[in-house]
């Protein structure tokens, strides 16, 4: 069927499949309105398709990426298809510049589908982040007793399910007790400049592991449908860092502006230690993180795996087979 929307061949490739993520969740793109070039239109309020160059969009996009100007970014939407552990979903609503539609509970029977950490995601609490896990997994024998436990609980509590439901129980009720494990889905419509916010914060290594294997595929996503601005979001959000008051005093200590844009060492330079940097109004945790902004990271690839998509149908039959018998 012949249409004059705007599509981009990149995206139409993976419309509508799904990607698994963890052990029973996905992430599918179900529409996308917009592009690269949208974002470049709506800066510029101009008409009509191809009649500016490539470098050109790209360069207006990453002006507007580096000043801030959010607004036509704005233009582009993505609405995607997900499924997740409950506990995930919370973190992820917090974000609240999205249009939600969740699977609902009261109303529908809930496929008794429980996320499991694998051996290699199973950690101790971080003594240095009381909110994060031990980079290192935790021993198996400990990993292999929690799943024990894990199974047990979760049989228990589908079970109960099941016999209220049988017991013709309101779904509103007899689903109260299923744990944060348990798997929900939504519908999840949100526009690009917000996207890249939810991104820059998920796939942060800071950010819990499970939502950040979300967050990546999202990432992959987003680089089919605008990757000149997705270019531009690694280069100035993932991989920039905005510098303070402070920290720009630091570093023309060391530097200036040369003849003809250079940029030089100066030739008083000194050495930045400590003193000189908690003299400049730094703390120390701000000289920490300053350090680490100098630390080069390596360039992230967010490449979907077009091998591991799955189809719609695939996706509905994992789910449908795990809901509970019919009790209409």
């Amino acid at each position: 069927m012949d249409t004059r929307r705007p599509t981009i061949p990149a995206a139409e490739e993976i419309l509508g499949g799904y990607f698994p993520v963890l052990d029973h969740g996905f992430v599918s793109l179900v529409d996308y309105m917009g592009s690269d070039e949208d974002v470049e239109r709506a800066a510029r309020v101009s008409y009509g398709y191809g009649t500016r160059r490539k470098s050109a969009t790209r360069g207006l996009i990453r002006y507007l990426r580096r000043h801030r100007h959010t607004t036509p970014s704005e233009m582009v939407e993505f609405k995607f298809h997900c499924a997740m552990p409950m506990f995930i979903a919370r973190q992820w609503i917090r974000h609240r510049t999205a249009s939600v539609n969740e699977y609902s509970g009261r109303y529908s029977l809930m496929p008794l589908l429980f996320y499991t950490p694998e051996a290699e995601d199973f950690a101790l609490q971080s003594r240095s982040n009381r909110q994060g896990r031990d980079a290192e997994a935790a021993p198996r024998q400990l990993r292999d007793e929690a799943a024990r436990r894990w199974d047990d609980l979760r049989e228990r509590a589908a079970e109960t399910y099941r016999w209220l439901l049988a017991e013709d129980v309101a779904r509103e009720l007899a689903r109260i007790d299923l744990p944060l494990s348990t798997y929900t889905q939504w519908y999840w419509k949100i526009d690009l400049h917000n996207l890249l916010h939810f991104l820059s914060l998920r796939v942060d290594p800071h950010a819990q592991w499970e939502i950040r294997a979300f967050a990546e595929v999202m990432a992959g996503i987003v680089k089919r449908v605008a990757p000149l601005t997705y270019e531009a979001w690694v280069d100035y959000d993932l991989l920039g860092s905005p510098m303070s008051r402070g920290e720009l005093e630091l570093l023309s200590r060391l530097l200036h502006a040369g003849n003809e844009g250079t940029l030089e060492p100066r030739s008083d330079a000194g050495t930045l230690d400590a003193a000189a940097m908690e003299g400049a109004g730094l703390s120390p945790r701000e000289v920490r993180e300053f350090l680490e902004k100098l630390t080069p990271r390596p360039r992230p690839d967010f490449e979907l795996d077009l091998a591991r998509m799955r189809s719609a149908e695939e996706m509905s039959a994992v789910m449908e087979g795990a809901v509970p018998g019919d009790f209409e």
